[in-house]
């Protein structure tokens, strides 16, 4: 567990400052992140690298020559929001472009990508590298579908070496899908992890057995097997990957032995001493093996092994010197002396968004819209255990904090921007913007698009009737479906936000008020939260996890039908 915390909320942002503060020769924090505290060369492609906190030294502390540029970082297990991944990308960017890599994950998908669109929308270009090293979470004819755990290190060492050689936007994205298509990894755990501030793990594995096929996010493994030796370990991991060996082979790879947090160092090398003997058996060369911690997950006890397979120009650039905070290699002296740069001194800061001037009217309605943030926030705060242990079941734990996380943010955007005049549509795309800034992850994104999309219903000029209610709803839907490409069936929030806006639609058409309509909606968004238990999940995290996921609900559908529960009956007293 996390001994030492000011608050859970605050843990991963007073990270961040605390480790810029002692690595200023390295980073700088900027809103989002950190960056390089020196420039980016003129012309040379930001390599801009993140992810949830709670992975140490990934991401920010690979920041530095020969690998990353800037590192957005979310909070635990959670995707940075889009605006974080702006700012640090901003801050990073020199005229070269910006190349974003991160761990293939529904909520960082979403944020990096929707940051993109804004970079591009500005003249920057940028290519977007997904990292899915892990062969647990897909077939091997699939491997850009998987996941992304420890791979994220060889795969941005690669691309960073590269970028630091003089490659450009197009030769750096080249090298790096190169590095991942070449790159897999395997790992079991031996028990869960625990969040900063919990008593619990997100799991236990059972006594005298592992978990095979872990995640980062404090995932379990697919399938349990008994517990084995170090030997025993190190072949299971090591015959795992073998199977996906290239035919066309150098028989040189890149190797790295990862402990996620509680296994330690002394462990990590008797397992590799195994891994050495089954390398030379199997004719495979290993070039300057990594064993130690690289992407952890907070104390999870588990480990991973990762085999890049290279041919000369990735070996070329494995090796090459890097110097991060938490990463360093070769002959520094081959890099540019930091003093070539110039040390930076101003930064990108988003500032506040210009609020329009509103009527009364509309005034009026943003303060009652306020007041649903809050109450959303308060079944958000009162639902937040049960949320997360569903969320663990075959998932990451996270959903009821980060749903928390979230509303608070809201709210507090919500109350600034009616301090500032604000109208009905000013006030939800702020509070859903800062819905996706504070909770980040799947989640945070959906629901800021909700809130965002529920404003182009409504006006800074005028109230609204219950039609633009309706309409309100029914686009916030709408955007949920649209930005996560879910389905029903999935196993997801479509699944009661879906038929829930189908229902409302035709009960107030059907000639039915907003409140009774609505009311009847959240009853059928309800049966269909609970009714997803039956259902495996095929998208996101949990997918990889089959039946685990069977006997429980939705944790996403649950929290909307809880919070569309909560705002009918909110609307059905006020109509009274």
């Amino acid at each position: 567990m996390t001994y030492l915390l000011n608050s859970a909320s605050d843990f991963s942002h007073e990270a961040v400052l605390g480790f810029a503060a002692a690595n200023p020769q390295y980073v700088s924090a900027v809103h989002g992140g950190v960056v390089r505290s020196t420039e980016t060369p003129r012309d040379q492609p930001a390599l801009v690298i993140g992810g949830g906190s709670g992975h140490y030294p990934a991401f920010a502390g690979w920041v530095g020559p020969g690998m990353g540029h800037g590192a957005p970082c979310g909070n635990i297990f959670s995707s940075p929001s889009a605006s974080q991944v702006y700012s640090v990308a901003r801050n990073a960017e020199n005229g070269g472009g910006v190349l974003m890599g991160f761990g293939n994950y529904a909520g960082d998908v979403l944020h990096f990508g929707a940051a993109a669109e804004k970079l591009r929308a500005e003249g920057v270009d940028v290519r977007i590298i997904r990292v899915s090293d892990d062969i647990a979470s897909n077939s091997r004819e699939n491997h850009r579908d998987r996941r992304g755990i420890a791979g994220d290190l060889s795969v941005f060492k690669i691309a960073g070496a590269a970028i630091e050689a003089g490659a450009d936007l197009d030769e750096a994205e080249r090298i790096a899908w190169k590095a991942n298509d070449a790159t897999r990894s395997f790992g079991v755990a031996f028990d869960g992890c625990t969040l900063p501030g919990a008593q619990d793990p997100l799991f236990h594995v059972p006594e005298s057995t592992m978990g095979v096929g872990l995640g980062i996010h404090g995932e379990p493994g697919i399938r349990d097997l008994a517990m084995g030796t170090a030997r025993e370990v190190a072949d299971l991991l090591f015959e795992g990957i073998l199977e996906e060996v290239p035919e066309d082979r150098t028989g040189r790879v890149a190797v790295v032995l990862n402990g996620l947090g509680r296994v330690k160092y002394e462990e990590l090398f008797v397992v590799y001493g195994r891994l050495a003997e089954r390398l030379d058996d199997a004719g495979l060369t290993p070039i300057q093996p990594e064993v130690g911690e690289f992407v952890t997950s907070l104390d999870m006890a588990g480990l991973s092994l990762t085999l890049v397979f290279l041919d000369e120009e990735l070996e070329r650039h494995w090796t090459a010197p890097v110097d991060t905070p938490a990463y360093r290699r070769g002959d520094l002296r081959e890099l540019p002396a930091k003093n070539e740069h110039a040390t930076r001194t101003e930064f990108f800061t988003p500032g506040a968004e210009p609020v329009p001037t509103a009527t009364a009217e509309s005034r009026s309605l943003a303060a009652s819209l306020h007041e649903i943030v809050k109450l959303l926030e308060s079944v958000c705060a009162e639902h937040e255990d049960e949320l997360g242990r569903l969320d663990a079941v075959a998932g990451d734990g996270d959903h009821g904090q980060g749903m928390v996380l979230g509303s608070r943010g809201a709210v507090e955007a919500g109350r600034e921007a009616l301090n500032r005049g604000a109208g009905a549509r000013t006030l939800l795309v702020h509070a859903g913007t800062a819905w996706a800034e504070s909770a980040g992850g799947t989640s945070g994104a959906l629901w800021g698009s909700a809130l965002t999309a529920a404003g182009r219903a409504l006006s800074d000029d005028a109230s609204a009737d219950a039609a633009a209610g309706v309409e309100a709803l029914l686009n916030a839907v709408e955007a949920v479906q649209r930005l996560g490409g879910a389905k029903l069936g999935d196993k997801t929030m479509v699944d009661a936000a879906a038929p829930f806006a189908a229902e409302l639609q035709a009960r107030f058409e059907g000639g039915a008020d907003l409140p009774s309509a609505l009311t009847s909606a959240a009853g059928v968004a309800t049966r269909a939260a609970a009714e997803t238990a039956e259902l495996r999940a095929r998208l996101g995290r949990s997918r990889v996890l089959g039946d685990k996921s069977l006997g429980t609900p939705d944790p996403g559908a649950t929290s909307f039908a809880l919070l569309m529960e909560a705002l009918a009956e909110h609307l059905k007293k006020a109509s009274r």
